[in-house]
């Protein structure tokens, strides 16, 4: 037995993944190279893993040597993926938080097309969650407040598009409401 299975290791997360109710990708993030080399693997795995998750009422499953954590709301399927030695209720814990983080940001509207709409705060959650498969933050609350930048505070010049976008919509409302 390889005594290196069983060391402790800060990287816990092989993956975090969000699809859609018909097993398409809408957000992932894989950290483990030699587990996922390629977007095929990932696709690969992704649509065994919803095949199996879709119909099933547990939240926990094994697969391809992976213990696979997930939870589904309306029409979409949060996933968190570790090694079949991690403790699970770490992985449980990241799971609530991404699942929480994306319901705040998404006001409690937690489905697909508020979720693309929203797609650039809610991977700068899952980035300020899970760094390279290390577990950065368990605190729902405290990733919404570090991605929930307010756009007025941001000068021009370094904010996104949809940033921008949504603040000149802001504006129009505002100007036509008066």
């Amino acid at each position: 037995m390889d005594s290196a299975l069983f060391e402790p290791s800060l990287y816990v997360v092989k993956g975090m993944v969000i699809m859609d109710n018909d097993g398409n990708r809408l957000l992932s993030k894989y950290y483990d190279k030699k587990t996922f080399p390629s977007v095929k693997e990932q696709k690969v795995f992704e649509k065994s893993l919803f095949q199996k998750t879709v119909r099933a009422n547990s939240e926990i499953i094994m697969l391809d040597g992976l213990i696979c954590l997930y939870r589904s709301n309306v029409d979409l399927f949060f996933y968190i993926m570790g090694s079949a030695q991690e403790n699970e209720l770490m992985l449980l814990s990241v799971l609530n938080c991404l699942y929480d983080s994306v319901s705040q940001i998404l006001r409690k509207n937690v489905e697909k097309r508020t979720l693309l709409e929203n797609l650039d705060v809610v991977m700068l959650a899952m980035d300020e969650i899970c760094d390279g498969g290390i577990i950065l933050e368990a605190d729902a609350n405290s990733v919404v407040e570090r991605v929930a930048l307010r756009t007025e505070d941001i000068p021009l010049g370094e904010q996104t598009v949809a940033q921008v976008l949504q603040s000149a919509k802001e504006q129009l409302k505002w100007s036509l409401l008066k």
